[in-house]
């Protein structure tokens, strides 16, 4: 036997709220689960409860409740021990919003009750109100943290070790909302063995001409993927002095930090890559720079790209979600990294919609559902920083067009289950077949993603 998880917790990953809309983000866990098999799904058995606690005493956690200052985690969750092992998927399972058939909080202590009544226990605050988060059947086979999810690799416990887990809600991608106006949980976690030091990566987002802090900044932590692209990890927005930090972070993990940001006045910020990034650095002041007008009087705003993306299933139309990113490439050390642009408000990119009720454009397959996606980017290319005798330098952004690669996965509406064969499509053309070419204050059209193979 092996002791698991002492510090089994969420921590602020996304310390403010997409788009600066909501003030809390509450959930209610009612069990935390580990499994050896990478392939092991809802119905295999040999899952292991890592917090006992939970099961007689789910908590309800607020997602955008700040922890106190110089702490780390949340919400301590619980622990147990377990059969020795490396443990490759782990799962949280919600109370669903409906009459409980076993414990829950007391009304007293469910944050959603009084403003919603009824048996609801996963809601979401925003200027407008409290309103039901709905959990689709992700209350039932509960919330999944894959391999590719795991930092650092599968949880490895020896017999008679203790092993810290931190459990991560990137809350700023999570939350979905659907054209009726309903909220969902679509969520991205991590999670990884940390430190009992808590160590992090943190920093200050600065002008790189007056060194101001930028305040509302959007900064990820990225690690590539299977295939070889940076995926966003963590996410949260700078403070009002342009401070980030995130903490706690796997043991071993190091990340590419990917930062931009849109100031209230309009003027975008390139992104900003600072490469292998290893926990327990502070990066000090990070510049970044400001879009330069083309000519005078120029936009200095964003650029924008839209697109239609169609389903099909033979003859017939499917109805899928699609999630929808925007990627750029920059050399570091005479190598390319792919890496995922975080987006700027007023995209439209989480979960777009397609279905018969979207009007599709002309030289749309026959019979295909579509949806439409926006995305507001920096136009302006990538600029690499390096971080060096605790200060990060930065390179000039190389000259040119500022290129951009559009990438979609499709998923079940229902389930978040891949459901199209390929599931992924990529373009980086326009619908002209010309380069996919961003300028600043202008929307440029995006060649058609075409999903088939549809169930």
């Amino acid at each position: 036997m092996a002791a698991t998880p002492g510090a089994t917790g969420v921590p602020d990953g996304g310390t403010a709220a997409p788009g600066g809309t909501f003030s809390s983000v509450f959930v209610t866990i009612r069990s935390i689960q580990a499994h050896v098999s990478a392939i092991a799904d809802d119905t295999s058995s040999g899952w292991q409860e890592l917090a006992p606690q939970l099961v007689s005493a789910p908590v309800q956690v607020d997602l955008l409740h700040l922890p106190a200052k110089g702490q780390c985690l949340l919400e301590q969750l619980g622990s147990t021990s377990l059969p020795a092992g490396d443990y490759q998927q782990i799962r949280l399972i919600l109370l669903a919003n409906a009459a409980p058939s076993g414990p829950a909080p007391s009304t007293d202590s469910n944050a959603c009750f009084k403003p919603l009544g009824g048996d609801v226990f996963n809601c979401v605050v925003d200027s407008s109100g409290t309103h039901m988060l709905d959990l689709s059947s992700q209350a039932n086979t509960g919330l999944k943290i894959p391999p590719g999810q795991i930092m650092g690799g599968p949880i490895h416990v020896a017999a008679g070790q203790s092993v810290d887990l931190n459990i991560d809600f990137n809350t700023c991608a999570s939350l979905i909302r659907e054209g009726n106006g309903d909220f969902r949980l679509k969520p991205a976690l991590t999670a990884g063995v940390v430190s009992q030091n808590k160590t992090g990566i943190s920093g200050q987002m600065v002008d790189s001409v007056t060194s101001q802090p930028i305040a509302g900044a959007i900064v990820t932590l990225q690690f590539a993927d299977k295939s070889g692209v940076d995926r966003v990890a963590m996410q949260q927005q700078t403070d009002s002095t342009g401070h980030f930090s995130f903490c706690p972070l796997a043991v071993g993990a190091v990340f590419d930090v990917v930062s931009d940001a849109l100031t209230p006045s309009g003027t975008a910020y390139n992104v900003t890559v600072v490469p292998n990034v290893v926990g327990g650095t502070n990066l000090g002041a990070v510049p970044l720079v400001a879009e330069t007008p083309a000519t005078a009087g120029a936009s200095t705003g964003p650029g924008t790209i839209q697109g239609t993306i169609t389903a099909i299933n033979g003859t017939a139309g499917a109805t899928i979600d699609a999630d929808v990113s925007a990627l750029q490439t920059v050399t570091v050390s005479s190598t390319s990294l792919t890496f995922t642009v975080p987006l700027f408000p007023k995209s439209n990119a989480a979960d777009v919609t397609v279905t018969s009720s979207t009007s599709c454009p002309t030289g749309a397959p026959k019979g295909a559902f579509c949806g439409s996606y926006t995305l507001v980017v920096p136009a302006s290319n990538p600029i690499v920083g390096t971080f060096a005798a605790g200060k990060t330098t930065i390179t000039s952004p190389a000259t040119g067009d500022v290129l951009y690669t559009v990438e979609a996965d499709a998923t079940n509406p229902a389930s978040d289950a891949t459901m199209c064969s390929p599931s992924s499509q990529t373009t980086s053309k326009d619908a002209t077949a010309m380069p996919l070419k961003v300028t600043a204050g202008a929307t440029t059209t995006a060649a058609e993603l075409d999903f088939t193979g549809c169930s």
